[in-house]
């Protein structure tokens, strides 16, 4: 799809750095696996080693475990090296330092210039080159919806902020932890939300001492 203005461009190098982003996420877990694996094989056969020499076991079966655990750590090692998790975990890095020079000179300019164009072009191709189609279809399709759904959360707040200064009655939540949350609000003449400003609390009334458990209830 062609990009004739520069919120598009914008709007398509935040999707494009995301696509990115995500890749190299899955590619380093998948990579930790395989570390983790061998981290913990090899502390098995060295713990096993140890126990071993110290009991004295000399049955041939028990001196074959050693051999075995080593040929496993081997074969995981070399799938590892096989799957050249490292290089393509610098490419996507590369490509992703790419696409973030590019957007934050879009978002400094004012317009979309010649240059600009040709450097958005430029990251394009090292997107393209850094990624299968397989793989960019995928992470592109979860890369836009996050970023969808970013934008609705952020709707939400500056409408709630709007509600707030208004007065109006609001239900959200405070705290994820504790599950806080402000419900039935009626007044909010304490609150008043711009750049800059802090949030102040209503005033509470005085809490009678009969209610205090009803209220912590």
């Amino acid at each position: 799809m062609e990009k004739n203005s520069l919120d598009e461009v914008i709007n398509d190098l935040r999707g494009r750095r995301d696509c990115l982003a995500l890749a190299h996420s899955n590619l380093k877990k998948e990579s930790d696996k395989y570390n983790k694996v061998i981290i913990t094989l090899s502390l098995i056969t060295g713990s096993f080693e140890s126990t071993k020499m110290t009991l004295g076991w000399e049955n041939p079966y028990v001196q074959l475990v050693p051999i075995f655990m080593s040929s496993i750590i081997g074969i995981i090692s070399a799938l590892t090296k096989f799957r050249d998790f490292s290089s393509k975990m610098e490419v996507l890095i590369q490509a992703q330092g790419t696409l973030t020079t590019c957007l934050t000179k879009a978002r400094n300019s004012n317009d979309l210039t010649p240059d600009l164009l040709h450097e958005y072009n430029t990251s394009l191709e090292q997107l393209e080159t850094s990624l299968y189609p397989d793989l960019r279809k995928k992470y592109l399709k979860q890369s836009h919806k996050n970023l969808l759904c970013i934008l609705q959360q952020e709707n939400m707040y500056f409408n709630n902020i709007k509600k707030v200064n208004a007065g109006e009655k609001l239900d959200i939540k405070c705290s994820s932890s504790d599950d806080l949350s402000l419900k039935h609000i009626d007044s909010f003449q304490d609150l008043e939300l711009g750049s800059g400003e802090i949030i102040e609390e209503n005033k509470e009334k005085p809490v009678e001492e009969g209610k205090l458990n009803t209220i912590i209830e």
